[in-house]
């Protein structure tokens, strides 16, 4: 348990008092008042039998609110669908990955994933029919039809969209709706429009692409043509980005890199964030490797645990009796 412990000292009549008040440590903006179901998608009616989450890579969802997981494990389909109460509905993508990443779903309901293990994009219906594939298996490189070991995809109104091509290159990669190169802008390093691990992408209701730029502990902003537009320092290593329809900034952040890496991704911070000025406006304790701002208000997580935190607003009072009792 992390705790403030807050000393006031002052002299009186030559004696020295000492105050402490052992405390939480403050959440940065005040504290977003959500209850956590941690068994989403995991009780057992919930998939065929045998089948649980490996380590879960990302979440993503659709307009219908219906759940999408990318997970590691061997014994369930990589790519998971469920409703929003954590009810099983289909499943596909077994034999298809190298190394399961990303996954977004788009203004369409199409399903996009990254496979950073055989450098590939992959779009799908939300039935699972492949519709497009981009970067060859298995074959990296830096070139207007090659990935080197992709993180994540964005996208605009429009259908254009934006591959964070994150682990082994180092630059955003913008695409036409039907998956032709428009162009690309970045490299390895830490100045303004360099990445270190490009791990999130995400783009607001502006325009605007906003760049996780994880190992180098900070977030990127730039225009559609990637113009540099502004930095943010103060939120520590970001594993994820998404808007959710009102078009608000939620983001999920481990204090720094080292401590993100050492601690697995088990350790960090669910934050809402204003979205022009960086400002953090409420946050919460949550592990996480992936976010998504759902369309129900939900914001869920995507834990290398194992698990998927559906995180709901709401809150636990204690009634006259003693009893936890649920608030909105």
């Amino acid at each position: 348990m992390r705790t403030l412990l807050a000393v006031a000292i002052a002299v009186l009549a030559g004696q020295l008092v000492v105050e402490a008040q052992q405390g939480w440590y403050p959440h940065e903006g005040g504290l977003l008042r959500y209850r956590v179901n941690a068994r989403f998608g995991l009780e057992p009616s919930s998939m065929p039998k045998g089948w649980v989450f490996g380590r879960v890579s990302a979440v993503s969802g659709d307009s219908k609110g219906n759940v999408y997981v990318f997970h590691r494990g061997e014994e369930a389909d990589p790519i998971l669908v469920f409703d929003e109460s954590g009810h099983f509905l289909r499943s596909w993508g077994r034999g298809m990955f190298g190394r399961r990443h990303g996954i977004r779903v788009d203004p369409y309901d199409n399903v996009w994933v990254t496979d950073y293990g055989d450098h590939q994009l992959f779009k799908f219906t939300s039935e699972g029919k492949l519709l497009l594939t981009l970067g060859e298996k298995g074959v990296a490189a830096e070139d207007e039809t090659h990935f080197n070991r992709p993180a994540d995809v964005a996208f605009t109104p429009a259908g254009e969209f934006y591959v964070a091509d994150g682990y082994g290159n180092s630059r955003i990669v913008k695409f036409s709706k039907d998956g032709k190169f428009i162009l690309a802008w970045g490299k390895r390093g830490k100045g303004t429009g360099e990445f270190h691990t490009a791990h999130s992408i995400a783009v607001g209701p502006d325009g605007a692409v906003y760049v996780a730029d994880r190992t180098n502990n900070r977030i990127q902003v730039f225009d559609p043509n990637g113009k540099f537009l502004r930095q943010w320092t103060h939120h520590g290593a970001t594993q994820g980005i998404s808007f959710d329809k009102q078009g608000q900034l939620w983001i999920l952040s481990a204090r720094d890199h080292i401590e993100n890496e050492t601690l697995g991704g088990l350790s960090g911070r669910i934050m809402k964030i204003d979205p022009k000025t960086g400002e953090i406006l409420k946050s919460l304790e949550s592990p996480g490797h992936g976010l998504h701002a759902a369309v129900n208000g939900h914001i869920y997580a995507a834990s290398m645990s194992g698990n998927v935190l559906d995180w709901a607003p709401g809150w636990l009072e204690i009634s006259e009796e003693g009893r936890l009792i649920p608030v909105d």
